[in-house]
């Protein structure tokens, strides 16, 4: 999805971190280029409302250009908090459950 006003990208907040139909998690791609996460998207609003007000060149990094879906990237963090964005579909070493301890 591609945001173009500060409206599009309220709406995209609104509808959520999940695409829907199914459940894959969402990030926001900035103008930079840089990932996004939904958490800090929504902490940062009026920092982003600004950025789209008036353009200017130290806050042009802060505005999000459209939303994305992280199928396989596993190495994929946040640019403002530095968490993981989560992935639909981990590693298969992700998915396994640890041993059980030996007694």
């Amino acid at each position: 999805m591609h945001i173009n006003s500060f409206e599009e990208f309220e709406k995209a907040l609104a509808d959520g971190p999940y695409a829907f139909p199914g459940g894959y998690p969402l990030y926001f791609v900035m103008s930079d280029g840089e990932a996004m996460s939904f958490k800090a998207a929504q902490a940062e609003k009026e920092r982003i409302r600004e950025a789209f007000g008036d353009g200017t060149v130290n806050d042009r990094d802060w505005t999000p250009l459209g939303v994305e879906i992280n199928y396989e990237d596993q190495d994929l963090y946040c640019c403002h908090t530095n968490e993981k964005i989560e992935v639909a579909y981990p590693a298969d070493d992700q998915d396994e459950a640890p041993a059980p301890a030996a007694p």
